[in-house]
């Protein structure tokens, strides 16, 4: 078998595992472990990683660089400002549990020597960023036990993987000397990884934020070789230094604002996804059965002390005095898979020890992924129903947040309060912000594109975002900013037209969509109000059957609306909704429609073309549809 063919055949069964595992609903780490064991040489015997030699180890040290780069790129130090203590104390306090633990639990069940069960500890002291994070989104958890997880998971992963190959090395050359070198060299790979980081991250963000500095579309192609060079650097410079910096590098460019953030948050995802799925699929393929099989009952005994001794002792500890409610406390104790990390560094010190002629290494690997199969089906499988138990999933979506109290917007916002939806403006304007508390809303006074505002507006429970300034960009980036970072899933922008920019981006993507039933001018709505201009009125849609000899022909072009009214918010069986440009109604449907009073006779006659009938004359006019009326005509009802 040629090595290309095991490297391409690897990465198609990532991806489409991956692909499955998100129809299905499961961790993508268990289709991944499945197809390197059944690609593998106990399966098929197509995917041979011991082909590759140490190419594999070049392919692991890559892949772990972009991973754990795109994973320092979605960490927002704005949050783990607000649980630093927790998140200090799990990275260091409770990883020495976990090392000590795992120790003891190897040596005591598995009857392991104390140098190969210390090589266990330090090697199921990462958790699974690329794991916690979907089950994160998934489970849709409070902040507070979101951040926490998400952190931990991001930055202990470095530390962990330094962790590892000091103790390989001590455990190489176990004396004073080496063990007080190690101490050291500990020291000075965090030192110099983190400042290596910061100033590389800072540099390639300064570069993204000069216009045509980096040519268009070379961007993420950049940014990728920036932090390849920074991995292979610092690696030269200080050994296993550069899997600390590349983690720091990421946060760093992820926390300031550049012009092509979206983009590169996106680029690196996908690269992301594409690698876990190359290294699981090998790595996995390098594990023999027979070799997991031989751990027998007592290695399934050290996986389990893992997850119900070890990590809650640890994290009981590590959140001792934090913020933290017990409840809290007791679900990130409970969830800790291990992922693509913790199986890149066993493999890594494998062929360590391999090389030294320490025995035990094949079956350390072996411990090893079982902790990680297990953990993550453990956490896949149960992380719902504890979540539930304890409390600390957010309430379902059902909010709407408002950019802008404008005239529209309050009026939107009292249609869809009294349809139970519950309402929340955000502004910058002293006078409109205290116009919308005086009619019954809560109003977040701030900058709203800032992270800070929309959590002091409870984006986490907002289902609807809608944008309605009267600067298109303004809407674009709100809406984008808004479900990138508390995911909310729909976003609606006013234009009064999409021809270029980020907005007609956002809508061509399906990523956001036109308020009400088309373009409309904010500003000239506000002034129509407070000159008593507008009235509000309730209309529901019906359909009008077409006659058989109409039916080759074509489709009639739809009416030109124009700004004699505003199609605000839509009730579709007892569910009120904002309108939206792609919204189609079905027969029954109701609208609060806003109209221009000087042009009250055409409007109502563009609604009746569009279907729209006033609710109080829906009967009368249905029966005069029955009695013959053609589509397009005025009914006696409508007259």
């Amino acid at each position: 078998m040629h090595p290309t063919f095991t490297i391409a055949l690897a990465l198609a069964a990532g991806v489409l595992a991956q692909s499955a595992a998100r129809h299905l609903r499961v961790p993508g780490i268990v289709l991944l472990l499945l197809a390197g064991i059944g690609l593998g040489p106990d399966g098929l015997g197509w995917v041979q990683p011991r082909l590759l030699g140490d190419g594999l180890l070049a392919i692991v040290d890559i892949a772990v660089a972009v991973i754990l780069f795109e994973g320092g790129l979605n960490l927002q130090i704005s949050r783990l400002r607000r649980e630093q203590a927790a998140i200090r104390r799990l990275i260091t306090w409770g990883a020495l549990v976990t090392l000590f633990g795992g120790m003891l639990a190897c040596h005591y069940l598995l009857g392991w020597s104390w140098r190969t069960s210390v090589l266990f500890g330090s090697l199921i002291v990462v958790t699974g960023p690329t794991v916690i994070g979907p089950l994160v989104t998934e489970l849709r958890l409070r902040p507070r036990v979101a951040t926490v997880l998400e952190a931990e998971g991001v930055l202990i992963d470095p530390i962990g993987a330094i962790l590892a190959v000091l103790v390989l090395e001590i455990a190489i050359a176990p004396n004073v000397d080496s063990m007080t070198a190690g101490g050291v060299g500990l020291v000075q790979r965090l030192a110099f990884g983190a400042v290596a980081g910061v100033a590389a991250g800072w540099l390639l963000a300064r570069l993204l934020r000069v216009r045509r500095l980096v040519p268009e579309g070379h961007e993420n192609i950049m940014v990728l070789a920036g932090v390849l060079l920074l991995f292979e650097g610092c690696e030269v410079l200080v050994t296993h230094s550069g899997i600390l910096a590349v983690t720091m590098a990421g946060v760093v460019v992820g926390n300031i604002g550049t012009l092509v953030d979206r983009d590169l948050r996106e680029f690196k995802d996908q690269l992301s996804v594409m690698l876990i799925g190359l290294l699981f699929v090998m790595l996995a393929a390098d594990v023999r059965y027979e070799q997991v099989r031989m751990l027998g009952w007592p290695g399934l005994a050290v996986v389990i002390t893992l997850v119900f001794v070890v990590r809650p002792l640890g994290v009981w500890l590590a959140t001792l005095g934090s913020e933290l409610s017990w409840r809290e406390r007791v679900f990130v104790g409970w969830v800790a898979p291990r992922g693509i990390v913790a199986a890149a560094v066993a493999s890594i010190v494998v062929v360590g020890i391999e090389r030294a002629g320490i025995p035990g290494g094949l079956e350390l690997r072996a411990l090893v992924f079982l902790t990680i199969g297990l953990t993550v089906v453990q956490a896949g499988l149960t992380a719902g129903p504890v979540a539930r138990w304890l409390d600390v999933r957010l309430p379902s979506r059902d909010g709407v947040a408002i950019l802008s109290a404008n005239a529209l917007g309050i009026a939107l916002a009292k249609a869809l309060r009294d349809g139970g939806r519950s309402v929340v403006f955000l502004d910058s304007n002293p006078q409109k912000s205290r116009g919308v508390e005086e009619a019954g809303f809560s109003v977040v006074f701030g900058n709203a594109i800032q992270e800070r505002t929309m959590q002091r507006a409870r984006f986490e429970r907002v289902e609807i975002v809608v944008a309605l300034t009267g600067n298109k960009t303004l809407n674009g980036v709100f809406v984008s900013r808004a479900k990138e970072n508390f995911g909310v899933p729909m976003g609606l922008v006013a234009a009064t037209q999409t021809d270029g920019g980020l907005v007609a981006e956002m809508v061509e993507r399906e990523e956001a969509d036109v308020v009400f039933d088309g373009h409309h001018d904010m500003q000239r709505w506000d002034v129509r109000w407070r000159r008593g201009e507008v009235e509000m009125a309730r209309r529901r849609f019906r359909t009008i059957p077409r006659p058989e000899s109409d039916e080759a022909e074509s489709e009639p072009e739809p009416p030109a609306v124009g700004e004699r009214f505003v199609i605000l918010a839509v009730d579709r069986a007892g569910h009120v909704s904002p309108m939206s440009m792609s919204f189609r109604p079905q027969k029954g449907d109701e609208a609060v429609v806003a109209i221009h009073v000087p042009e009250r006779d055409e409007a109502h006659r563009v609604l009746e073309t569009m279907g729209w009938f006033e609710v109080p004359q829906m009967l009368e006019a249905e029966d005069t549809s029955e009695a013959g009326a053609r589509p397009g005509t005025r009914s006696r009802a409508a007259s």
